[in-house]
Parts: structure tokens; C-alpha cells; sequence
């Protein structure tokens, strides 16, 4: 069933890049696309959590208490993690030769340093320079995301050239 629903996802954007984006190469458009869908996925649950599960005050914990814009980072992160490593491992990278457990291992890995990454942005952008939430989470995700790539393409899910004997 994963595999069905992944080349359902994967078919539908192979179709939207030989209509407009031809131009782009297979595995970038994948990555971009997934990515960008995951995106405004997190996005939307920000948003939503912001505004109508934390009401832009802080959640209190026993431990901790954590302001709006972390806790809703924090709970978009939960949500969309899973999402993110089954379009990467099922639609973009299908051709990686690393091995599922090591991906994933790998992936999280990556997923801890963008989620430090993805924090100390929000916080600087937010409590040091003052921004709006929304539009630090933009400016903290395009610099997040273009990290995350380089190390999904050559870490995560690289593809290691198998060299001919001769």
C-alpha cells in the first residue's frame, strides 16, 4: 500500500513537471515539489496551531514553558517529520542504495540539526530582531530547507557508484 500511494504522488508530479517544468532535472523537481508540499503543510499547521491551539500565549509544561511560535513549530515538526521522510524515501530518493534503516537513522539525524536550526532561527528572528512569527518561519524554512537538501542528496539517500573491474 505505501508503494502505491507513493507512485500515485510520484505519477501525478511526473505529470505537472513534463507539462511546465521540463526543465528542471527529475530528481530536483521531486525534491523541490515533495519538499514544497511539505512545506506548506507545515505552514498550515503552524498557523493553526499559533493562532488556534496556543492562542499566541505560552504553553506551559511542567518543565518548561514554551512560547507560541516554538510550541507551534514544535507540534507542526511532529505531524510533518513522518510525512517528510515517506516522500523522501518512497518518491524522490527511490534510487538511493542506502539501506532503509540507515536512512532513517540518517534521517533523523538530519531532522535533529534543522529542528536546532529551525529553533535558534525563530528565536533570533523573533524575540532578538522582532518579527512577525509567520514570516520568520518563512525566512527560517527556505534557509533550513536548502541545508536539509545538500544533506538528503549526499548523505541521507546518496547513491553510491558501484566502479566496474576490469
Amino acid at each position: 500500500m505505501t508503494t502505491n500511494i507513493a507512485d500515485f504522488i510520484r505519477n501525478i508530479l511526473l505529470t505537472i513537471r513534463s507539462w511546465f517544468f521540463r526543465f528542471i532535472p527529475k530528481q530536483s523537481y521531486l525534491y523541490m515539489a515533495c519538499g514544497g508540499l511539505n512545506l506548506a503543510f507545515d505552514m498550515f499547521l503552524f498557523f493553526i496551531a499559533y493562532h488556534f491551539v496556543f492562542f499566541g500565549h505560552n504553553f506551559e509544561t511542567p518543565f518548561y514553558t514554551f512560547s507560541p511560535h516554538i510550541a507551534a513549530f514544535l507540534l507542526a515538526f511532529i505531524i510533518t517529520t513522518p510525512t517528510g521522510f515517506f516522500l523522501s524515501r518512497y518518491v524522490v530518493w527511490t534510487n538511493s542504495s542506502v539501506r532503509g534503516r540507515h536512512q532513517l537513522i540518517s534521517y533523523i539525524g538530519v531532522v535533529i540539526l534543522c529542528t536546532i536550526l529551525n529553533i535558534g532561527f525563530l528565536k533570533l528572528l523573533v524575540e532578538q530582531f522582532h518579527f512577525y512569527p509567520l514570516p520568520s518561519k518563512i525566512i527560517t524554512s527556505v534557509l533550513v530547507v536548502t541545508i536539509s537538501y545538500i544533506l538528503q542528496r549526499f548523505y541521507t539517500f546518496k547513491v553510491h557508484e558501484i566502479k566496474e573491474i576490469m
